[in-house]
């Protein structure tokens, strides 16, 4: 039965992708401590005291975090293109998208630079060397700004010229999405050689995800199609079992991750090795997906002042979080405190200044436009 309601807000929704960006937070925060030197070269801030286990934790992260938010992008899309036209969908798009991701890369990249600098106390450079464009450095989080834009372009486009569709259920839209996804990154890194990321100035993009980002936001768009959200499944059968097997596939993905770091003289990188690492990815983001997207669905449909301030800051926290750790993370760094304390004071503060930053410009925002007197010179 078709969902009369879709036009509201889903509570859950908003609610997974404010955690899901505080998990990105954690993620981000875990490479200032990270204790496998894998961050050290190029992350905002270096602490060189560091905490094992919060590389292992980054691993969930990593393989979660991205996808869930290129679904809910996705679950997002087809409803504003059903009610504007193509050209004003893109345009509000841009406007959302690509205009933040300018102005970031043009005062947030540099701070970047300068925080990263003298959090190491090394002098700083010529001016025109702290920005990407001028220097072959990454967007670094930014990335995910006009690949998403891409994104929305493409489903357009394919929305308008009105290519047909197999008319396919969500479950083996799944599975062929994961299968096609793990053949695609397998060929690309293990096979091809493609590993890593490409870097240019307008877009980066990991090589061996692309296609399973893209593959995961037209998940979002076709559920949204079939409405798979109109009702919560009566049964638990299937969240109960994911719920037990989850730790199986996580488990054999870490080792993967972990297991050449157990030969400091070198561990051969065999197709076998590849194949492994790329099947217990994809098993486990199966696994975590459903749970995540299930677990709000059942238990976390819900509104309150808090969930409400912390929602419509989530795309803004999102943007300058990496600066905020860059600022509490340096000062950190000269407090005697150990890495256990320095670790969640540095979340809570990242996370609580990123809010506060985020709402206080919102309230200014509301002051100047109320300030602002209309055409017939009342206030707007």
């Amino acid at each position: 039965m078709e969902n009369t309601n879709r036009s509201t807000r889903i509570h859950w929704l908003d609610n997974l992708r404010t955690i899901i960006i505080f998990l990105v937070v954690l993620y981000h925060v875990g490479g200032v401590y990270e204790g496998a030197g894998l961050w050290g070269w190029f992350w905002i801030v270096d602490d060189p005291d560091t905490i094992t286990w919060v590389g292992i934790v980054g691993i969930i992260f990593d393989i979660m975090v991205m996808p869930i938010m290129f679904f809910i992008s996705g679950y997002l899309t087809p409803a504003p293109l059903d009610r504007k036209s193509g050209w004003e969908f893109l345009k509000g798009k841009f406007k959302r998208l690509m205009i933040p991701w300018v102005i970031a890369v043009f005062t947030l990249i540099p701070l970047y630079k300068v925080i990263f600098l003298y959090s190491r106390d090394l002098p700083q450079e010529h001016w025109s060397t702290y920005f990407h464009i001028t220097n072959p450095n990454s967007q670094n989080w930014l990335w995910f700004l006009p690949v998403l834009f891409s994104f929305n372009l493409l489903y357009l486009i394919i929305s308008k010229a009105k290519i047909k569709i197999p008319n396919i259920s969500l479950t083996w839209a799944v599975v062929g999405a994961a299968l096609i996804g793990l053949v695609y990154s397998f060929l690309i890194g293990g096979v091809l050689g493609f590993r890593s990321w490409t870097l240019t100035p307008i877009i980066d993009f990991e090589n061996e995800r692309l296609l399973l980002y893209f593959m995961t936001y037209l998940l979002g768009a076709l559920c949204y199609r079939q409405n798979v959200f109109a009702e919560i499944p009566k049964g638990k059968t299937l969240y109960t079992v994911a719920n037990s097997i989850a730790w199986l596939p996580m488990t054999g993905h870490i080792f993967a991750r972990l297991w050449p770091f157990f030969y400091p003289e070198g561990f051969p990188i065999t197709p076998l090795y590849r194949l492994i690492w790329w099947v217990s990815f994809y098993l486990s983001l199966l696994v975590m997906m459903y749970l995540m997207i299930e677990s709000f669905r059942r238990y976390l449909d819900k509104t309150g002042p808090i969930w409400d301030e912390l929602n419509r800051n989530s795309y803004g926290v999102y943007i300058i979080h990496v600066i905020m750790i860059g600022v509490f993370g340096t000062l950190l760094l000269n407090t005697n405190l150990p890495a256990l304390a320095k670790y969640p004071l540095l979340i809570v503060s990242t996370y609580l200044g990123s809010n506060l930053v985020v709402s206080g410009y919102r309230v200014l925002i509301r002051i100047i436009k109320s300030s602002v007197p209309t055409k017939t010179g009342i206030s707007a």
